[in-house]
């Protein structure tokens, strides 16, 4: 029963390890080509699981019609979040662009709780539960997984196969050179932004079918997707990945012999040696 409970825990590590890393790949696809970090990047995640909760709860829009919506509107908020924050500060210190990415997540925290209330706010969907062989497997769990995985598979065929994504991986190279070959980075930095807050929003549709929303949920999820990602070497989306299931693994192996809490002290434990064992990520080669 023992080797049962740990191989439960193993898949539940696997299926965590599919939300996070689709977490990671929107902040590390940012990162890679803008060269910014979106402190603020939960926020808009928070924002999302919001709107699914008001169009699915309150307007009975159908879940997935809600599901498009929504993420198109936190599509919408990155492009915006470039256009009116982050396109003014590019070529500022870094500091900057950090402090004012993080005005942004307090903005947002602010204007949710003014708007929407502290209130823990459920869709009331209830997802059954999978038994096999004495574990139990959440289907809501292993559709966010299912559903991760496919859209991380989407955005690399679109970033292998179309002129719009080879030109992002261009850009994402060398950010002087392209626009001397004719690409409007411009334009590839709003296309990206609204790929970041796209997937960001089909994060939040996964994730509010298993948590509450309310305005600091984001605190939840910011603070490991950053991890995640300097762990794995930012803007490497390859590392970021492979990062997401190592920790996810340990905060779910780490919660079977211990609470949750503990699990989550693992990760953050791992983290810190880590960054002094491979300070530039994973897979990162050492000079």
């Amino acid at each position: 029963m023992f080797d049962i409970y740990l191989l439960e825990a193993a898949i539940n590590g696997v299926l965590l390890g599919g939300v996070l890393a689709l977490l990671a790949l929107g902040l590390n696809l940012v990162f890679g080509v803008i060269d910014v970090v979106w402190i603020c990047y939960a926020e808009l995640i928070m924002m999302g699981m919001y709107g699914m909760f008001y169009l699915v709860s309150v307007f009975h829009v159908p879940f997935l019609i809600a599901a498009v919506l929504s993420i198109a509107l936190v599509a919408m908020l990155g492009v915006l979040l470039h256009l009116l924050v982050i396109a003014p500060l590019l070529n500022a210190a870094p500091i900057n662009q950090l402090l004012a990415t993080g005005g942004v997540l307090a903005f947002l925290q602010a204007l949710a709780t003014v708007m929407f209330g502290i209130d823990f706010r459920n869709l009331g969907i209830r997802m059954p539960v999978i038994e096999v062989s004495d574990m139990y497997i959440s289907y809501a769990r292993l559709l966010a997984f299912g559903t991760a995985l496919a859209g991380m598979v989407g955005v690399y065929l679109f970033l292998s196969r179309t002129y719009t994504g080879t030109a992002i991986r261009a850009i994402a190279q060398d950010r002087q050179i392209m626009p001397l070959m004719g690409v409007d980075s411009r334009r590839i930095y709003l296309i990206t932004s609204a790929i970041g807050g796209g997937l960001a929003g089909l994060a939040a549709c996964l994730l509010v079918l298993q948590y509450d929303v309310h305005p600091f949920i984001g605190l939840t999820f910011g603070p490991i997707t950053f991890m995640i990602c300097v762990l794995g070497g930012l803007g490497n989306m390859i590392g970021g990945f492979v990062a997401a299931f190592v920790f996810a693994e340990i905060i779910s192996i780490g919660g079977l012999y211990m609470d949750l809490e503990w699990g989550y002290v693992f990760a953050f434990v791992f983290f810190i040696v880590m960054m002094f064992i491979r300070p530039r990520g994973l897979l990162a080669r050492n000079p």
